[in-house]
């Protein structure tokens, strides 16, 4: 026998059989004290957690983060000043679908990252579009809800979709994106990633400015056409997680360049687009990108399950010199995530080496459920018996900006271009080239004519009509004309079944 480790319990005993459970003689029933076969029995009972609501589907690696440019001017993040590498963990994943679905589904793509850095995590929660679906969180549950599996049969349903979709006009600049040839990237080395949030950079004079992240792929932009995507999660459901996960292995490393763009505190009163709505873009001719650095994936999860699944990416881990600013959506993140890491791995998730940070931990958090890190008394504060202080003379100054008003449910207050439709228009007419055009109606058309209700698909006609006029008129023509055909390829797969039934009767 090779010279291998002996097995051991969880307590570190050696185990006395990998095969035979105790009985009472070799016929006789299994006996309840063979703590060794209780204690795999159980565990393996336990070995699922919750998965995540949305994001469940995903991978992912670490790597390091290198600034090759000087940002000090505009923040005094550690992990931001020249010459800096910090160690990272990223996570990929689809949104909608459970932990099996497959990879190629049409869908936006999370791009999480845990930056370790000398002043604690700094976490980055984004997805490979600059927009998202809705400004507001209250409407954040429903959106998901209409994008995951109906209550009576359990399966996706397209008109649940463009049901919320069209009664949420302010979805347009993404379901524009979803639609066309980023809905599906051909691998997660393929697409860019952004924070799609504006964040507070502060330097360390004090200036203060808006800003967004966008890191951009180095392998270049690449995609799935539908019907390749759809093939592909019949062949390899897992196509994505292979993927990086092989390229890594095998010494190629993935690289994104990641650039900001930088508004000056002053301006977000009167830009032309509300900054802070997470549906709208800024001009990369009003801010254009500013180089940081490069984000380099190196190394691959030893263990899926410690590493990635119970990785906790929440965007209220700020480091000094970064802070949230009036996006609604992010704001509500702030909470949102750390709840639900609560929930889902437990309340000292953040104690779990994936999650814990670079940096000596001195906090008054104690007790609760698989407690790792040693808690030494004093437990509260202040106290005058040598337990840690807040360095309020240092920190004591959080990132702000100036608020005021009567208390109010509304609507964000509108910038002189503000509309639900301009930006995904001009998307649609200056950004996207003809075949891109055609790529997109096909896959609209492909879309509404799978189970679509009339009265939602009228109204997902004037959504898109509102967006371009011409986009509109060839969608709705595109689906009355296909209207009554059916799939060939679903057509051609199901009658081998069918005249197997056939002949058996």
């Amino acid at each position: 026998m090779t010279d291998v480790p002996a097995t051991t319990t969880d307590s570190g005993a050696p185990a006395e059989s990998d095969e035979h459970s105790l009985t009472a003689g070799p016929g006789g029933p299994v006996l309840l004290q063979d703590a060794y076969l209780i204690e795999q029995m159980a565990q393996f009972n336990r070995e699922r957690i919750p998965e995540r609501q949305p994001h469940a589907k995903g991978s992912g690696a670490f790597g390091h983060f290198e600034v090759t440019a000087d940002v000090s001017a505009y923040t005094k993040a550690a992990v931001f000043q020249p010459g800096t590498r910090t160690e990272v963990l990223a996570r990929f994943s689809t949104v909608a679908g459970e932990r099996g679905s497959p990879d190629t589904w049409r869908d936006p793509r999370g791009f999480a990252l845990k930056f370790y850095t000398s002043q604690g995590n700094y976490d980055m929660v984004g997805n490979n579009t600059p927009v998202f679906f809705v400004k507001d969180p209250l409407k954040f549950q429903h959106f998901i809800r209409s994008q995951k599996r109906r209550a009576d049969n359990n399966l996706r349903d397209h008109d649940m979709q463009w049901d919320f979709w069209t009664l949420s006009p302010e979805s347009a600049h993404q379901v524009a994106w979803l639609m066309g040839d980023r809905g599906i990237p051909r691998s997660w080395r393929h697409m860019n990633g952004y924070s799609s949030h504006t964040y507070l950079w502060i330097s360390e004079s004090g200036r203060r400015s808006w800003v967004k992240y966008h890191f951009k792929t180095d392998q270049g932009i690449e995609f799935f056409t539908q019907d390749e995507a759809d093939q592909m999660a019949a062949v390899d459901t897992d196509y994505h997680t292979r993927d990086l996960f092989e390229h890594i292995r095998d010494g190629q490393y993935p690289s994104w360049t990641l650039h900001v763009q930088v508004m000056p505190f002053e301006d977000a009163q009167d830009y032309r687009f509300n900054p802070f709505d997470l549906t709208k873009v800024w001009p990369h001719s009003d801010y254009p990108l500013i180089e940081v650095g490069r984000l380099t994936l190196d190394r691959n999860p030893v263990d899926h399950h410690a590493q990635i699944e119970q990785a906790a990416f929440q965007p209220n881990n700020l480091v000094p010199g970064i802070g949230p600013s009036p996006d609604r959506m992010l704001l509500a993140r702030l909470f949102a995530y750390a709840d639900s890491h609560r929930y889902r791995i437990g309340t000292n998730y953040q104690q779990l080496p994936v999650n814990a940070p670079a940096v000596p931990v001195h906090s008054y958090s104690k007790d609760g459920a698989m407690a790792f890190r040693s808690t030494t008394d004093p437990v509260y504060a202040p106290n005058s018996k040598g337990g840690p202080a807040a360095d309020t003379a240092r920190f004591g100054t959080p990132p702000s900006w100036e608020v005021s008003g009567e208390i109010t449910r509304s609507a964000y207050v509108d910038h002189p271009e503000d509309d639900d439709w301009g930006q995904a228009g001009t998307m649609v007419r200056e950004v996207l080239d003809d075949q891109a055009r055609t790529r997109l109606v096909d896959n609209v058309v492909g879309h509404l004519l799978n189970g679509v209700s009339d009265p939602v698909l009228e109204r997902a006609f004037d959504y898109w009509a509102h967006i371009d006029a011409d986009l509109g008129r060839r969608i709705r023509e595109g689906v009355r004309a296909k209207a009554g055909e059916k799939d060939p390829k679903a057509e051609k797969q199901a009658n081998p079944a069918r005249e197997s039934m056939q002949h058996k009767a």
